[in-house]
């Protein structure tokens, strides 16, 4: 088959927006997102709201902590979460995209049952999520009439329970199931910083030997735990990136994004 006559393969990237990235997302972001679109690339967001699921936690006086990076979610808390990520996170980043020039829909772990989920475990974390099967011909569907997914991090048990999820976990389990090229976890740092300096290409290797002598440290940690986590389970290439799609990329072995 000649390259004129070969099908373009669109590259895919889903995109993990911290709930803290929300509010301060500026017109460069989503004409960048337009641009990846234009230019051969599938593109689905997972966002989360931690700051705003706060708020109303904390409007509705409801406790919640935090244990090994996940948000312990009572029953009343679940019900507070999904409230906030369907009723009010989601479709505001929906409304930009759109005023961007980006044709994107909201979804939930809800909608044509995208995510499949049991509960992690009742007693240590509560209403939290462990997803046991992602819906991808949902999401093809989507993308195949260059839609952009934008999923909020929400699932349901079996009789419909809201379910908290937390949001890298979502982003990485639908990397994985659409078979995506790439993960951007976009942060409020430009990339991983060694000595003041942004590292533009790391190795796993490298990530290690920086926590180890305590170069990499505080907010950054999770985030390229997180990292690692998605390269072992398969997924070629992570980028941690500011609002501008630029920062860090992390590559296992072989040919990355």
């Amino acid at each position: 088959m000649s390259k004129s006559t070969q099908h373009i393969v669109r590259k895919r990237i889903v995109v993990k927006l911290g709930g803290s990235m929300l509010e301060g997302l500026n017109e460069d972001f989503f004409v960048t997102i337009k641009q990846l679109q234009d230019t051969e690339h599938d593109l689905v967001l997972v966002h989360g709201g931690g700051p705003f699921i706060n708020k109303e936690l904390a409007k509705n006086k409801v406790l919640s902590s935090v244990v090994n990076g996940i948000r312990v979610t009572s029953k009343e808390a679940a019900e507070i979460v999904q409230t906030t990520l369907i009723g009010q996170v989601n479709p505001d980043l929906v409304h930009r995209l759109n005023n961007g020039g980006i044709d994107a829909i909201g979804l939930s772990g809800y909608d044509g049952k995208l995510l499949t989920c049991t509960v992690l475990d009742e007693d240590l974390y509560g209403s939290v999520g462990e997803i046991q099967h992602v819906r991808t011909e949902l999401i093809e569907t989507m993308l195949d009439a260059g839609l952009v997914p934008v999923i909020s991090c929400i699932g349901a048990t079996a009789d419909g329970a809201a379910l908290n999820i937390n949001a890298d976990t979502v982003a990485s389990k639908i990397a994985l199931a659409i078979n995506a090229d790439s993960l951007l976890l976009v942060t409020d740092t430009p990339g991983i910083q060694i000595e003041g300096s942004v590292q533009q290409t790391v190795s796993p290797t490298e990530i290690v030997q920086w926590i180890g002598t305590g170069a990499i440290y505080g907010g950054m940690l999770p985030k390229v735990k997180a990292a690692l986590d998605c390269l072992t389970a398969g997924i070629p290439s992570v980028q941690i990136v500011s609002d501008q799609l630029t920062g860090t990329t992390i590559k296992s072995k072989g040919v990355f994004v």
